[in-house]
């Protein structure tokens, strides 16, 4: 089942999302590279960042939204981009090994990505760097509520085959990539984010996590879907007052990982 992204509603919580991208980045060591790329780069907000630490790089936002591109297009940064579906970019015969390879909250859309690290790790050039970053807050209400208003016999029939985000955590990651003989650095780190407005939580989660079992339902069902999961989010993220004034706070843990795909062995 196929579900669209609105880079809009995506980016209404620019800082918080992008927060996570710095930090990743942060932790790549790459000087002087000559080819980047950002998959999974969603509206480019972020590959622009990307562009600007390595102005003398090719920069390449790849996403499989075409709106996102479009969005990202818009933009003006001095990366490119292009409309793919980040398995069909690994498995493209043309392709070129890069310097630095960045995914930032994708992967978890991808079913059975953990099987994807050794052509993520042959995509780079040898002492590369290989970054990315999934959500880790699956266990939490924001998606264990969305289960179970989903699991309600009205909607399950429609609900069932939704996309799903899933992934893994850092130590799984970096056995993985260890493994495939790279040096790896994973952590995990929980932002406490403020959100504030009418129902920011599901506001933030209608955007990514809960958009396709939302696409997923009949205009008529869908009203009291999001009606009942906009009341048990409130129970679960009560507004308090915070700085400003009342807000929202939204533990969210992200998984961080950054590999060093090793030197290949000359043939003689």
């Amino acid at each position: 089942m196929s579900h669209t992204w609105d880079p809009q509603r995506y980016l209404a919580f620019a800082d918080e999302r992008g927060r996570p991208f710095l930090d990743l980045v942060a932790r790549i060591g790459a000087t002087a590279p000559h080819a980047v790329v950002d998959l999974g780069c969603g509206p480019g907000n972020l590959t622009a960042l990307l562009a600007q630490r390595w102005p003398d790089a090719v920069v390449t936002g790849v996403d499989s939204s075409p709106a996102m591109i479009e969005r990202a297009r818009a933009e003006g940064s001095a990366a490119t981009f292009e409309v793919a579906d980040l398995r069909d970019w690994l498995a493209d015969p043309e392709r070129q090994q890069v310097d630095v390879l960045v995914s930032n909250a994708t992967l978890q859309w991808v079913p059975g990505h953990l099987d994807l690290l050794p052509d993520l790790v042959e995509a780079v050039r040898p002492d590369g760097w290989l970054a990315f970053g999934v959500p880790g807050n699956f266990d939490q209400p924001s998606h264990t509520l969305l289960e179970e208003v989903a699991a309600q016999p009205a909607y399950q029939p429609h609900t069932r085959a939704a996309p799903r985000p899933a992934a893994h955590d850092a130590a799984t990651y970096l056995r993985a990539l260890a493994a495939l003989g790279c040096a790896v650095e994973a952590w995990e780190t929980t932002y406490l984010h403020v959100l504030r407005g009418e129902d920011p939580v599901f506001a933030w989660i209608s955007s990514t996590g809960a958009r396709p079992v939302l696409q997923a339902l009949p205009d008529d069902l869908r009203p009291g879907f999001v009606a009942e999961y906009q009341e048990r989010l409130r129970a679960s993220y009560p507004s308090v007052e915070v700085g400003e004034g009342p807000g929202v706070l939204f533990p969210f843990r992200r998984t961080f990982v950054v590999a060093r795909p090793p030197r290949r062995p000359e043939v003689a």
